[in-house]
């Protein structure tokens, strides 16, 4: 009998910690437009000077770490293991098929875009991307990271979890957004571990949920220099996905607050939110982009925030909005625009787009290592991390 009640015993706290859990997550569109609006408004009452917002920036950083689980991850760092294959010459960058290993038996995939002018260091760019199964190889992700090299960085594309040669655990699993977050972590530790990267020049930028993947590792890692979230900073939408919002990184029992908030923890450093008319940032000149410039007038440096507003567009990282991170990335990590062909906008079509074959890492005759933990519950196991 006794064990039969401890089995229950067990059994509700477990289910109670889920529903606890459940009940501190803000899910897709967890407000209207007005209710973001009016509660962007009652978050400006918890501050009124420097010191109050940084106060409150504290909880709301301390709040993602706890959230996303952090202090479960390795904290000790493990070898990167860098595996970097088939370099390819073209027409002002190179392109390399990398993979990194996040933690023991975990690896991240992507390509380095590295450019061919000499200099003894080079500004570093993290781009993660959004939700497609093969984004990584679209001629969008590849020109934006080859006119960013052609300027001067060293740009790292990686794989979300999940997709493109990320297939040791599903995407929609669990902790997506810890595994996320930690990778991109893990990309920045590898630019930072390159002699020709000059850590003072470091950026990040994606769309949609490479956009919550920026400002997340922006807002917890200040050697994110300069940020650039694309089509996703919402008062009231705060991502639809596991990945973004599958773990309590917006409410604890004492605080509540919005990517809008998580973004502008960016602050003082330059920060670009492009935004655009068909989706959840329409409202961002008017909601959002206010909220971030009162915040960024705290420290004085209200021109190093910028928003680039595209009415007519939809959602996507398409050309306008790479041509404005261009401009943004030149600027603020003192990038050689005028490598890049100039005619009523950058000229993009130096670029050569290459086929998936040819951008994989991994393939049969060089397969995945053999310490790759397969499936969701092998790597949660290894992390000794519970939803």
């Amino acid at each position: 009998m006794r064990s039969i009640q401890i089995t229950f015993l067990f059994l509700f706290s477990f289910f109670a910690s889920l529903n606890a859990q459940e009940n501190m997550l803000c899910v897709g569109r967890y407000w209207t437009e007005d209710e973001g609006n009016l509660m962007l408004k009652d978050f400006a009452k918890e501050w009124n000077d420097l010191n109050t917002w940084e106060s409150r920036a504290s909880k709301i950083k301390e709040g993602i770490l706890e959230g996303l689980q952090w202090a479960k991850m390795p904290q000790t760092e493990s070898n990167l293991n860098v595996i970097i294959r088939d370099k390819k010459e073209m027409d002002g960058y190179t392109v390399e098929n990398v993979a990194i290993e996040s933690f023991p038996g975990f690896y991240i995939t992507g390509n380095l875009y590295r450019p061919v002018i000499e200099k003894n260091k080079y500004a570093g760019i993290l781009s993660p991307h959004g939700h497609l199964a093969d984004k990584r190889f679209t001629h969008y992700i590849q020109k934006r990271a080859a006119v960013l090299a052609r300027m001067g960085a060293i740009v790292f594309a990686y794989d979300m979890v999940g997709y493109g040669e990320s297939h040791q655990v599903e995407h929609k699993m669990p902790i997506a957004l810890l595994l996320q977050t930690y990778n991109s972590k893990r990309v920045l530790d590898y630019l930072l571990s390159r002699l020709d990267i000059d850590p003072e020049r470091i950026g990040m930028t994606g769309g949609s949920g490479g956009g919550t993947q920026t400002f997340v590792l922006t807002a917890i890692d200040e050697r994110i220099k300069v940020s650039a979230p694309v089509v996703q900073v919402s008062a009231h939408f705060f991502g639809g996905c596991v990945c973004e919002s599958g773990m309590p990184i917006h409410k604890t029992k004492e605080l509540q607050t919005s990517n809008v908030e998580i973004a502008a923890l960016c602050a003082p450093r330059p920060l670009l939110v492009v935004s655009d008319g068909a989706d959840w940032t329409r409202n961002t000149p008017r909601v959002e982009f206010p909220y971030i410039q009162k915040v960024y007038a705290l420290y004085d440096a209200e021109h190093k925030a910028e928003n680039v507003h595209l009415p007519l567009e939809k959602h996507d990282y398409g050309y306008s909005k790479r041509a404005a991170a261009y401009n943004f990335f030149g600027h603020h990590l003192g990038l050689s625009m005028g490598n890049v062909p100039y005619d009523d906008g950058y000229q993009e079509d130096f670029v050569t787009i290459l086929p998936i074959e040819k951008l994989k890492v991994f393939t049969d005759e060089n397969p995945m290592p053999a310490n790759a933990l397969q499936g969701n519950e092998a790597v949660m196991d290894y992390l000794k991390i519970a939803p």
